[in-house]
């Protein structure tokens, strides 16, 4: 019964319907993750492990965003350490980097995604591991986009930090997704009788 329902699943991502079951599955994928994530793994993120490495990957955002602000932008900028936090004294602003700006929730809808997602494991075992160091460098770019909007517009922050950095992490996602469909999902062509 599972096989036969899996090659009608093959049989119809084949068909001229593909890019649209497949864009469904993704869409469903992230989506139930996001709810899982908010709605039943909330003892997870009380857990040691996440709250150690949400840390470690908002410590290395924060240093990534200060070096590219700092060494590459020229940005003056005051870095707290002990909060990882950027103070702007020029616009008497701050960029607070916490577990919340880590990357972690992406990256675990990212490790579902491609772990659910049709594609062969050999392709898996190195693209996942990839696109979490590309949800990585995402972060930064987003923090120091940031950064610019802080010095640049202050009174917009809110709104770039709330409904266009954010929805930044999901575009990147759907990139990658993408690229794996298009380059790495194996989709078989159907047989003609």
């Amino acid at each position: 019964m599972i096989r036969n329902l899996y090659n009608q699943y093959l049989t119809l991502v084949n068909s001229r319907y593909g890019a649209l079951v497949d864009v469904a599955i993704f869409s469903l994928i992230i989506i139930i993750f996001h709810y899982l994530w908010w709605h039943i793994l909330g003892f997870f993120r009380a857990t040691g492990f996440y709250l150690v490495t949400a840390e470690w990957l908002a410590h290395q955002v924060y240093l990534g965003s200060l070096w590219f602000d700092v060494k590459v932008l020229g940005l003056n900028i005051v870095a707290e350490n002990a909060t990882q936090t950027l103070r702007f004294p020029d616009v008497n602003g701050y960029i607070t980097v916490n577990e919340g700006c880590s990357g972690f929730k992406q990256m675990y809808q990212l490790l579902f995604l491609f772990l659910l997602f049709r594609g062969p494991w050999k392709h898996k075992l190195w693209y996942i591991p990839a696109s979490f160091g590309v949800m990585f460098i995402v972060n930064i770019i987003r923090i120091v986009l940031l950064s610019i909007v802080l010095i640049n517009w202050p009174a917009h922050w809110d709104f770039f930090h709330l409904w266009v950095m954010r929805p930044f992490y999901y575009v990147a996602i759907f990139i990658m997704w993408v690229v794996w469909v298009e380059y790495f999902a194996n989709r078989r062509p159907v047989k003609v009788s």
